[in-house]
């Protein structure tokens, strides 16, 4: 798995000091599983039917947009409204935005193309909805129509506790809706557009929440919204509800009379502010830990969130608007897959990990319970039914690949050769092609072994590194990029990388592109770190980091990481788009890097830049509220598809946090609550594929 390791506990969430003391007391029973769903799997209430799809258009600017996402998607999502966030202004466009219900614009872009502008007056116009907050009303100051469409300019500005004094109580926005106080900036506006324009409220005498109407769609702005303090108000979040369901065109009073929210959430941790009174489909537990912070010990309580069933996990998931999720195979007949890839008659073929993190001599049975599985889909109803286990008892594989006429498989310390010679789709050959892999950190070894254009072998490693013989030849190396020939007699190092790793990927031209973990979620392999001995005054280079930022665009703050607190801490996998099933802005340019502890797979946009590339990221593939929820690869499947292997486990810390944790053999710290029942199969279809 990706790297986790601490560097220092204060950023940390409390959540993530308590776990490691943690021993489940379930205060209830739980759930029976939902109708189709497996033994042991909590149910969860799906989502009504045809929920809302918003776009947020933020930024990576001063008011944050990518944390009052945290604050505000769950809430939104409980009430059936998807936010899917974005920070690029390229996606006004026609196409994009008529997939979705309503635009959402909280953010400080400066400019706005002219045909954004076209676009976004075009959506709106032919009855699409707007949502602008707070800083939207002094964005995109260039164009005057976006301006006059807000209905009102920012101007100025000081800051105070204060509520609003309600205008138009009789607005199916505002019936029912009592206000609230708050902390937050005091705007005041100017170049006002009265035309089609209500005000809901008013600061004094200051108007502050109205609605306009444009052709035949609908604007909603209020200028509350500065930080968290307003994001996390209950009554913030009703009124928000309110605003966009009535921006996306539908009868307010009746869809807040008609949708359902159930299950209360208890959340009792000390000093931790308990959350706002609404509710929320997620099912918990009360589990009882120990804090050893300062020296203290004394009993803690948490919620631990239960797992979802497979189909009930897709409801927790967001994905672009036009996209869906499927469900291709799960627990019991999937668990913990770790990696995946598909033979020449498009079969599926996943390698599970129970026994990761510890190796064999931490099993008093010696281990082994790890396998390869052939994974079918053979009525064509797209669920697979029918596993064969084509490979067993090993421990801890990471990674395979198909070369010939069998595959290969690293399992450290050793390579593996792994063939079916009878032709009963089980592994009768077994054959150690090289060894030297440590096993000193089993999060930290060989994985993401790729077929590469050249006929060799390519893969990446961690810091546990390779100390062995191959072809007569000694290598040592740490993390980094390598190659091998396939029948394992020669291997050659490329060339470093600057963290812990876990993803490669080829592009179509077959340039090789890794995320590592720490801070550096994509970076790019120029060319082998042998043509510097051309010139001795080279040093030995690292992969060029091409990433513009390592922030996580996450659905809410329960996460549990104690390094590089909301970035890519585990960036794992990096898949490129080499398919041509989904839209042309897709093809060959679009990678898909997994954050499993931010509960995400992130898309980079690979742009050529001279002799390199640059990597943008404005958006996530897919993102989930759900704490179990951990894609650890996505890959693009024969179909066209993108495929995910979702961990589904609600631990995803592997290294020690200093005496707060215990550390075994392999490096990885004990947790019971470390799982090995689920494992889910997922795809990402493009929705007007051919």
């Amino acid at each position: 798995m990706p790297n986790m390791r601490p560097r220092s506990s204060a950023g940390a969430l409390l959540l993530a000091v308590l776990l490691p003391f943690a021993a489940c007391a379930p205060a209830r029973t739980p759930s029976p599983p939902a109708p189709g769903g497996n033994a042991g799997t909590v149910a969860a209430e799906t989502a009504e039917p045809g929920r809302l799809k918003v776009l947020f258009l933020g930024d990576d600017a001063l008011h944050r947009p990518v944390e009052r996402l945290r604050d505000m998607a769950t809430p939104m999502l409980d009430r059936g409204i998807a936010l899917y966030f974005t920070t690029d202004t390229a996606d006004l466009n026609p196409e994009t935005l008529a997939r979705y219900d309503a635009l959402l614009v909280y953010s400080n872009h400066e400019h706005l193309g002219q045909q954004q502008e076209r676009a976004l007056l075009d959506y709106v116009a032919t009855g699409g909805g707007l949502v602008a907050l707070h800083s939207a009303s002094g964005s995109f100051l260039n164009s005057p129509a976006y301006l006059a469409l807000v209905g009102g300019q920012f101007r100025s500005h000081r800051s105070g506790v204060f509520s609003t004094r309600i205008a138009a109580a009789d607005h199916e926005i505002m019936r029912g809706f009592a206000g609230f106080e708050s902390w937050d900036e005091t705007y005041v506006h100017q170049n006002h557009n009265d035309e089609n324009r209500t005000v809901l409220s008013y600061r004094g005498d200051e108007p502050w929440t109205w609605v306009r109407t444009h052709g035949d769609g609908r604007m909603f702005y209020t200028a509350w919204g500065h930080d968290g303090r307003t994001w996390t108000n209950p009554g913030f979040q009703d009124l928000l509800e309110r605003g966009i369901r009535w921006a996306a065109g539908q009868d307010v009073q009746q869809a807040l009379a008609t949708r359902t929210i159930s299950n209360p959430l208890r959340y009792e941790v000390l000093d931790v502010p308990f959350p706002p009174p609404y509710e929320v489909r997620l099912e918990y537990e009360q589990a009882e830990g120990r804090s050893m912070d300062r020296g203290a010990n004394y009993p803690l309580f948490f919620d631990h969130q239960l797992p979802l069933s497979p189909t009930a996990a897709i409801e927790r998931m967001i994905v672009p608007a036009g996209f869906r999720v499927e469900l291709f195979a799960s627990e019991p007949d999937i668990v913990n897959p770790i990696d995946m890839t598909w033979d020449e008659r498009g079969r599926l073929w996943v390698i599970e990990s129970l026994e990761y993190p510890y190796p064999r001599q931490l099993w008093p049975d010696g281990g082994g319970k790890d396998r390869i599985t052939i994974v079918e889909d053979t009525d064509g109803d797209g669920r697979a039914d029918e596993f064969t286990v084509f490979a067993d008892g090993l421990n801890i594989p990471t990674s395979i690949a198909f070369a010939n006429g069998g595959v290969i498989v690293h399992q450290a310390p050793q390579t593996l050769f792994l063939q079916d010679t009878d032709g009963d789709d089980r592994a009768d050959t077994r054959e150690v092609l090289f060894e030297g892999w440590s096993q000193s950190d089993t999060h930290a070894g060989p994985n993401h072994l790729r077929y590469g254009l050249d006929n060799w072998i390519w893969g990446v490693q961690g810091y546990s590194g390779f100390t062995g013989t191959i072809g007569g030849e000694a290598h040592t190396f740490r993390m980094g990029v390598y190659r091998f020939r396939r029948d394992g007699s020669q291997l050659e190092f490329l060339r470093r990388t600057n963290n812990n790793t876990w993803g490669f990927g080829f592009n179509e031209r077959g340039d090789a592109f890794i995320s590592t973990a720490n801070g550096n979620p994509s970076t790019y392999l120029p060319f082998s770190q042998r043509l510097n001995t051309l010139l001795p005054e080279l040093e030995p280079a690292l992969t060029e980091r091409i990433a513009d930022t390592d922030r996580i665009i996450m659905l809410n703050n329960k996460f549990r990481q104690v390094d590089f607190v909301g970035a890519y801490t585990a960036g794992a996998g990096h898949g490129i788009y080499t398919a041509r099933t989904w839209p042309r802005e897709y093809w060959n340019r679009s990678a898909f890097v997994s954050e499993p502890t931010g509960r995400l797979i992130g898309e980079f946009r690979i742009d050529p830049a001279g002799s390199s590339y640059r990597a943008r990221h404005p958006r996530n593939l897919i993102a989930s509220d759900d704490q179990w929820f951990a894609p650890v690869v996505a890959e693009v499947g024969p179909d066209g598809h993108v495929w995910i292997a979702d961990w589904y486990n609600y631990i995803l810390q592997h290294n020690a946090e200093s005496n707060r944790q215990r550390a075994v053999p392999g490096n990885a710290y004990a947790n019971p609550l470390r799982d090995r029942h689920h494992g889910r199969i997922y795809r990402v279809v493009y929705e007007d594929a051919p």
